[in-house]
């Protein structure tokens, strides 16, 4: 009897792997038939390799330390577009400028879609569509972002960026102080909980106008669960394409849905209740909480919800910064050379420190902006990944609707043809050389001049927070609240490390785990 039972068993499994495998191959050369308009239209089909049972080609990705390197390599083999099967999902990678300019501006309105991975839906209340950046393309979404655009783009010569700076340079002097006392003790310490509570009162004093002790235990835990949602999003699952593995995922989705849930409790009851008492429709808006909760009373298609996850949308930015100010001070401890670079221009603008660094500082202090974007492109941030909503096309290749599209930034990242040595850290790629007058010999009459640096504008193959209309949003406060933080640290301290093999670092991934590595701070 249990024989048969067995024997059942594996007839059934073994059914099933050849129902998948028949599934995948079927579903794969549907791909050549595109519906345009009313009619059908064949295309050719991308070239891949061949999927397995069930799997898809999840095992190849499986092989390498991070999936891009697995999408980088393949093209050497199936050529700068090419399809893959991750489960039953098919998917499409793109591997150059051209076709990554084709996907996200020619034809973004064809790629607005994102991935339907149950993480994400856990993360934002059950429904990824609570979040501006893993939600679909709509009309909401378009609201959204023209309501947050004003605010959470500050330019420069506005008054939104001198709040930017006025914060920035605030909160970067009391984290100094605060750091008095830990540093002091000599021994090398985890900075990253300091950053991340640094850059989260930086974002919630822009946009609430409120700001939390770092000895706030709700705030301290808060901003712990922002990092690991941050790390999170970075991060890819067999479950995000085998939907059948998610009993054995149970925990984790639980803690992901604990983690949203307690920060969405924060932001309601610590930030939005006594703001909404508060709120007065005939004056100028504070912040950007007085034009949600305005919108939430002016528009009646704007729901409570809407501007509670936009809100923590926005605050959960800070994670960005943290990181990538801790990837930079690992780098730098790496390489003393370059917090030598940084801190030659900082003395030379801040006159030996008789003033803080501000944000206004930024064009004059092109090397420490240089080397976050250095950052950026070492640490190859992926790009989160897009959905066909209709059948469309990729340089001739068939494309239908629910097609994943992975942009390879990673293969933009680390490519010679882009960059010179583009396995070293150098942050001077970024920069040009130009020429400052300085005055003219009174003897000679020939003016003199001394060559200087600035960032080099024209890079169009560096793309680290996307182009198109998905492009983030919030990409001036990373950039502005990472270089004031970054410069006012290396104004006041030599940044090293004990053990520079201890620095684990994660190719592809700006994220860092909540816990990564410890590093050294000696007064200058």
């Amino acid at each position: 009897m249990l024989l048969l039972i067995l024997g059942l068993i594996s007839g059934i499994i073994a059914a099933l792997i050849c129902f998948s495998y028949v599934l995948i191959v079927i579903k794969c050369k549907q791909k050549a038939n595109v519906k345009v308009g009313e009619t059908i239209q064949k295309f050719k089909q991308a070239a891949g390799p061949k999927p397995w049972p069930i799997i898809g080609n999840l095992h190849i990705v499986g092989r390498y330390a991070h999936p891009f390197a697995a999408f980088t390599e393949l093209t050497a083999q199936y050529g700068d577009i090419y399809a893959l099967s991750f489960g039953h999902t098919r998917c499409l990678v793109v591997n150059n400028l051209e076709l990554i300019r084709e996907v996200l501006n020619k034809n973004g309105k064809y790629f607005g879609g994102r991935p339907n991975f149950v993480r994400y839906d856990r993360l934002f209340g059950g429904d990824r569509k609570n979040s501006l950046a893993l939600c679909d393309w709509s009309q909401l979404q378009q609201r959204r972002r023209n309501l947050a655009r004003r605010h959470c783009s500050p330019r420069e010569s506005t008054a939104y960026y001198v709040k930017m700076s006025d914060i920035g340079c605030t909160e970067a002097e009391l984290l100094m102080q605060s750091l008095k006392y830990v540093i002091s003790a000599g021994a090398a310490f985890d900075i990253k909980p300091w950053l991340l509570k640094a850059c989260a009162n930086m974002f919630s004093q822009y946009m609430c106008s409120l700001r939390f002790a770092y000895d706030d235990a709700e705030f301290d835990k808060i901003v712990g669960y922002f990092d690991e949602i941050f790390w999170e999003i970075n991060q890819g699952y067999a479950l995000d394409f085998l939907s059948w593995l998610q009993p054995f995922y149970q925990r984790h989705l639980s803690q992901i849905s604990h983690w949203s849930s307690t920060i969405r409790k924060f932001i309601l009851y610590r930030v939005m209740q006594q703001r909404e008492l508060d709120i007065d429709l005939d004056e100028p808006d504070k912040d950007f909480t007085d034009a949600l909760l305005k919108s939430l009373v002016e528009h009646a298609n704007v729901s409570r919800n809407t501007i509670i996850f936009m809100l923590e949308d926005f605050i959960g930015g800070h994670s960005a910064v943290g990181n990538l100010v801790m990837l930079a001070l690992a780098y730098i401890a790496k390489y003393p050379a370059i917090a030598s670079s940084i801190q030659a221009e900082i003395d030379v603008v801040t006159n030996k420190s008789e003033r803080r660094v501000n944000l206004l500082d930024m064009p004059e202090l092109p090397y420490t902006m240089a080397t976050l974007y250095e950052v950026l492109r070492y640490s190859s941030s992926p790009i989160v990944p897009h959905v066909a909503t209709e059948d469309t096309q990729i340089a001739g290749h068939g494309v239908t609707t629910g097609t994943i599209i992975f942009i390879n930034n990673y293969a933009l990242n680390t490519s010679a043809k882009y960059w010179d040595e583009p396995d070293q850290f150098r942050p001077e790629r970024f920069l040009q050389q130009t020429e400052r007058k300085l005055s003219a010999d009174s003897d000679s009459g020939i003016e003199l001049s001394s060559p200087t640096y600035q960032l080099r504008k024209n890079l169009p193959h560096f793309l680290p927070f996307s182009i198109g209309k998905r492009t983030c949003i919030g990409q001036n406060l990373v950039r502005g609240f990472g270089f004031v933080l970054l410069a006012n640290i290396l104004q006041d301290y030599h940044v090293g490390t004990d053990d520079a093999t201890k620095l684990k670092i994660y190719p592809a991934s700006v994220a860092l785990p909540a816990k990564c590595f410890s590093l050294t701070f000696k007064p200058r």
